[in-house]
């Protein structure tokens, strides 16, 4: 169980899902009176903003109410993540009060119950007067354990308890008094996602603090009489807010009902004063002892299987709805926690919650009996569905910069604000109109409507995605996969079909190999031990008259012609009861009896373990034991001595081409020995090799071309595997991952037996060439990430999840160099695939991961971009989840992760550019204690810019990959200076227009006249200056100035939207957006209209006043000239990648990526990459330094 100590330690010590938010700091608080008066009073007089302060800063709340002290006297706790994010939350210490519990069952202080403080549970009983006290965080609670004085996980049976105790104290079930005590600590077995209610979705969602802005701009507008845009963004924020609200509702609805089914279960459990009993699974604890029956059983917890076998689907879980065989956990003498004992999977004897029971066979005991482990969210369940209701933070710049972004607005916004009091109050303006023009201020500095502009960009992107069959549940990760420059991918499944078809078999007898028998030439296979081990030695089950398994198994079995049945009531042998299942062959041919084999006892296939064995008996005839696994693991269990010579070659032969190779050998049992007490450590020694199966797993026809323009696009591509090495090459060779003329490096990692130093080596493999000595498991091939750096022959490593471990505990230091140009990772666990990723994320690789599910959760859940080419369930845990079972979704993703980041980009340059020409023309008429009519903001705000922010963002993805990223900074130089030089083109033009208009002939005439003298004769009028009066027109806006930067302002909106509006290389052309080209068309046609015609009516509505014609043309050249610089600027500097690069190179700025670092110094590194070489580590394990990478390694 984890804990918290009172400096902060760790709650999550699961096996898997280990994230950031599983560790925390805690600190202690007591709440005091007259602090929490004081909040009272300061809330009600600031109207309610003090506690939305406090919302948003739940830590200024802990520390405005509360004084610090230690746990164990606090009421209330404050938690901090102790990853990049430090997020503050506070929870409320709560009481369990036990006393209700001991007046009805009977318990005192001194009951034996209570006083037995080997357990957790009762640690945190305080005595006398029987209360726990208890916090809840993330839906998990904690109790505070009274003896070490911190807060410790509850609702999971403890790690170090050895298999015996296991039994011992569980095997018979907890008694009565044992059950109510935990129901009312641990509380209810029950993974609860309430739906959550609208109104709070809605609260939630409107306390944002963007909505809380936009509510004080409307409220201002409408002290202004400025209704209608704020009706307008009314309007926009109540669509966007029902939208958001629908879509969390929809989400919390699926959730719900995915773990409802779950929750009411009747379940037989088994008391040990009162024996089996149904109870509902609500009221399941850890250490309840279930008893299985029947088939179909939903499992409502997490429990460890002591007796019989169970065949399981864990398609929730997994991805994959192949069934699971599950093994009893033996009773051993070992003292060591049971998930040591053994170097089997420990999961293969724990019953999931969530998963199916398909089929319960029972032992010798007739029972199928399993003690409760987990319950509630403690479950692997419960920490998937807590995975997505806490998804793990994105740490993407982009939206670290979008907050200075908005910070310098509000910075500019202040200035602005200073600058209109200096102004009004000089001019002798009342006060509330001075306050409400400062105001004014920072709503047009800070665009309301800009989050609804990047939002539309995100669902554009996801609609395109659906069309493509891919689907998302987190869209704001869309632009995270414009940043890919890495992808891990598995291979079985995912780069080649998801099925294995048997090639052949090569028998083995005492001569060596024998001819290879191929199943395509239509020959039966000849009958013998070969075959009988390929008939019997898989986890197949009979379900309803049809075979169910594991594809292999089920193609390896198809292949004998042999039949499966379950045998009857009449059925005996000693040790095992009826319902065996029996194979036997279809005709009676050879060594094998006629009425066939029966599988007594498995022990089942892991990942770890890359074996299973089985015990069959032949009918009237010997007990066997066959194995079937990894052929180098195999081996190792064999005789020495019935190993053919040439099995290295032999191996080799086949796996260099790409099949799947798995080695067969068998053993004479005793008959009299029980199965049962049989050890696998005793079953799996002396074996007898019996020979190869060859399959054959073909690449999907896709894999190649996707894989080609991944890394013609420099996008890094990886293969993850639990293949064997040499497959797994030929594969990365022949999809072109490894691509030809390049050399495959294998780096083998050993530890020394008996000694804590281990030992790494380096050779080159070369293709189709065979190694006449050595670990077959162990070659690969390297490729360089930049291979445009003049380095002749790339290379790639090559390793497998062995030396990876070995590496990661001795060599820690080299792990970065193996990485920067490891491209084949066999023989991996799935905890390894998630520490691999978590390993290329520390070098500043921005991670992608395909699979299919099947064991890549983890991986899927800790990479950047996580896409599930499944249907199941499982792909809940993964953002993306494409409907093709292909990796064509791949580069897809990437285009349009790209084309939606630079969509962001262009809308957060086009609404900075507007919001700022509406501020510079504002600040500017504020001089005359003028400003823009309302009328004229609305057709500006309204007709222009959400218009404009509405249909830029539907330009699609450009077809082709481009060999380089988008920036991912939003405060990146050429950025910046765009924006930058377009502020300054607008001010200009603006002070241009503010000062020219003022010193034409016209200025000082009535209104009237300007509008119908001659223009020849306006430079020979003579006028007495006259100062222009507000009253020459109804409006008290209405003047030259006014006219003149409205616009220059508005037709200078739309020259921008063109001038930003990105097409290529990473969108589609802007003329291929024909709503946006149409939309500017028509904008530029209206306002070139309102400035020529000369309509009264029109003017008078929009507060314009007439000009002359050529003061309109004067208009027209000066937004010319601008849009002119400014194309010309963006086109020559700003988007010139060769000019950018040219002055990163000119002052010496390199990348500051890890992975970059590091390619630079292996590229002048004469010794790198190290060929027929061994290096030993110390006792320490440190044989190179790399101080950035050991820096992380307390976080693994």
């Amino acid at each position: 169980m984890g804990g918290w100590s009172g400096g902060g330690m760790g709650e999550g010590e699961r096996e898997e899902g280990k994230g950031n938010w599983d560790q925390y700091e805690i600190f202690g608080y007591r709440t005091q009176g007259c602090r929490k008066t004081l909040c009272i009073i300061g809330s009600i007089f600031s109207l309610g903003i003090l506690p939305l302060v406090f919302y948003w800063r739940p830590a200024w709340h802990v520390w405005a109410n509360c004084v610090p002290c230690s746990l164990q006297e606090a009421d209330v706790v404050l938690l901090k993540t102790t990853d990049e994010f430090k997020v503050y939350s506070w929870k409320k210490v709560m009481w369990i009060s036990l006393p209700a519990l001991s007046r009805t069952s009977g318990l005192t202080p001194d009951h034996p119950v209570i006083t037995d403080e080997e357990y957790i549970i009762n640690r945190a009983i305080r005595k006398p007067d029987l209360k726990v006290r208890y916090i809840k965080v993330q839906k998990i609670r904690y109790v505070w354990n009274n003896l070490e004085g911190q807060f410790q996980k509850i609702g999971s049976l403890e790690d170090w308890l050895s298999s015996a105790q296991i039994h011992q104290k569980f095997g018979l079930g907890l008694t009565s008094e044992e059950q109510e005590i935990r129901r009312l600590i641990c509380g209810p077995n029950a993974i609860d996602v309430e739906i959550t209610p609208i109104w709070k979705l809605l609260i939630k969602e409107v306390l944002n603090p963007f909505y809380i802005f936009q509510l004080f701009s409307v409220c201002l507008w409408f002290s202004e009489d400025y209704k209608e845009y704020a009706l307008a963004i009314i309007l926009m924020s109540v669509i966007s807010i029902a939208l958001t609200v629908y879509d969390l509702r929809q989400q919390s609805v699926k959730l719900h009902h995915l773990v409802e089914s779950h929750n009411s279960i009747t379940v037989s459990v088994c008391e040990r004063k009162a024996g089996a009993q149904d109870l509902e699974s609500r009221l399941l604890v850890p250490g309840d002892l279930l008893i299985l029956t029947g088939s179909r059983v939903q499992m409502p917890c997490d429990a460890i299987l002591i007796d019989g076998s169970c065949v399981v689907d864990e398609g929730m879980l997994t991805g994959e709805s192949i069934p699971v065989t599950k093994t009893p956990l033996s009773q051993m003498a070992s003292s060591a926690p049971w998930k040591m004992q053994t170097e089997a999977d420990p999961r293969k004897h724990v019953l999931f919650c969530g998963t199916e029971v398909i089929q319960a066979r029972a032992a010798c005991s007739g029972t199928v009996r399993a003690v409760v482990m987990q319950t509630g969210f403690n479950t692997a369940k419960g920490d998937l569905v807590r995975s997505i209701l806490y998804p793990k933070p994105m740490n993407f710049k982009l939206y670290r910069d979008a907050i200075r972004f908005l910070l310098c607005l509000i910075g500019t916004a202040t200035i602005g604000m200073i600058y209109t009091l200096c102004v009004y109050v000089l001019s002798g303006e009342p006060p509330e109109e001075v306050v409400r023009k400062a105001l004014d201020v920072i709503t047009i500095a800070v665009p309301p409507a800009l989050p609804a502009a990047l939002t539309t960009g995100i669902i554009y992107a996801q609609r395109r995605l659906r069309k493509k069959g891919i689907f998302c549940i987190s869209p704001q990760r869309i632009n995270v996969c414009g940043q890919l420059n890495l992808v891990c991918f598995d291979k079985t499944g995912t780069l080649t079909r998801g099925g294995l078809d048997p090639w052949g078999v090569v028998p083995c007898d005492q001569n060596g190999f024998q001819a290879v028998h191929i199943f395509a030439s239509g020959k039966a296979l000849p009958q013998g031990l070969l075959c009988a081990a390929m008939a019997s030695c898989h986890s197949l089950i009979l379900l309803d008259g049809t075979i169910q398994g594991d594809p292999l198994d089920l193609k390896m079995f198809e292949a004998t012609k042999w039949e499966m049945t379950i045998s009857g009531d009449g059925f005996h042998i000693k040790g095992m009861l009826a319902h065996t299942t029996v194979v036997k062959p279809t005709d009676t041919v050879g060594q094998v009896p006629a009425e066939g084999l029966a599988i007594l006892h498995q022990f089942p296939f892991s990942s770890a373990l890359q074996r299973m064995t089985v015990i069959v008996q032949e009918m009237g005839g010997d007990r066997l034991a066959f194995m079937k696994g990894a052929p180098e693991r195999v081996i190792s269990f064999c005789q020495p001595d019935t190993v053919p010579s040439s099995f290295i070659s032999e191996l080799q032969i086949y796996t260099t081409q790409g099949f799947r190779v798995i080695a067969l050998a068998y053993k004479k049992l005793e008959n009299d020995c029980p199965v049962t007490a049989l050890m696998r450590e005793k079953v799996e020694s002396d074996l007898v090799f019996l020979g190869l199966l060859i399959l054959e797993n073909q690449l999907k026809e896709e894999t190649k071309p996707v894989l080609e323009e991944l890394i013609s696009a420099r996008i890094r591509t990886v293969m993850i595997t639990g293949d064997n090495l040499q497959t797994a090459i030929a594969v990365a060779r022949k999809s072109g991952m490894v691509s030809e003329g390049q050399k495959v490096i294998l780096v083998e990692a050993n530890e020394t037996t008996g000694s804590p130093s281990a030992s790494v080596s380096w050779k080159l493999v070369e293709e189709k060439k065979h190694i006449p000595f050595g670990n077959p498991d162990n070659y690969i091939n390297i490729r360089e990430e930049a291979p445009d750096n003049g380095r002749e022959g790339t290379y790639h490593f090559a390793l497998n999840g062995k030396s990876f471990h070995v590496i990661s505990q001795h060599f820690s230091s080299l792990l970065p160099k193996i990485l920067i140009n490891g491209t084949i990772f066999a023989r991996m666990s799935p905890g390894q695939k998630s520490s691999l990723v978590e390993e290329f994320q520390k070098l500043d690789y921005f991670v992608g991961m395909c699979g299919d599910g099947a064991n890549d959760c983890g991986a899927l859940k800790m990479a950047h971009v996580g896409i599930s080419l499944s249907e199941q369930e499982a792909s809940v845990a993964s953002p993306f989840t494409s409907k093709t079972p292909n990796i064509e979704c791949v580069p897809h993703l990437i285009k349009e992760g790209r084309a939606a980041l630079v969509t962001s980009f262009c809308m957060f340059k086009y609404m900075a550019l507007y919001s700022m020409i509406q501020y510079v023309g504002v600040l500017l008429l504020y001089w005359e204690t003028n400003s823009l009519s309302n009328y004229q903001f609305l057709f500006q705000d309204l007709a222009i810019t959400t218009l404009i922010g509405i249909t830029m963002n539907l330009n699609g993805a450009n077809p082709k990959l481009v060999p380089f990223r988008p920036t991912g900074r939003l405060i990146s130089p050429p950025l910046l200076l765009s924006v930058i030089l377009n502020i300054l083109l607008s001010l200009a033009m603006h002070i241009v227009g503010f000062i020219l208009v003022q010193k034409q002939p016209w200025y000082f005439m009535e209104l009237h006249s300007a509008c119908t003298m001659r223009n020849e004769n306006i430079s020979v009028i003579n006028t007495t200056p006259i100062v222009p009066e507000k009253t020459r027109s109804h409006s008290a806006f209405a003047s030259f100035e006014n006219t003149t930067i409205w616009f220059l302002g508005t037709i200078n909106c739309i020259a921008v939207a063109f001038v930003f509006s990105k097409g290529k290389p990473f969108r589609q052309p802007t003329y291929t957006n024909y709503i946006f080209v149409l939309v500017l068309i028509l904008q530029m046609g209206v306002c070139l209209f309102i400035l020529f015609a000369d309509i009264p009516e029109l003017h008078r509505r929009l507060d314009l006043l007439c000009t002359p014609v050529l003061w309109r043309v004067y208009i027209l050249v000066m937004i010319s000239s601008n849009f002119v610089v400014s194309l010309a600027v963006e086109e020559t500097i700003i988007e010139n990648r060769a000019l950018w690069l040219a002055v990163k190179r000119c002052f010496g700025y390199q990348s500051k990526s890890q992975y970059r670092i590091w390619q630079r110094n292996l590229a002048n590194d004469a010794s790198w990459p190290p060929l027929n070489q061994t290096s030993y580590s110390d006792i320490q394990g440190v044989s190179y330094s790399n101080p950035v990478f050991e820096s992380n390694e307390e976080k693994l």
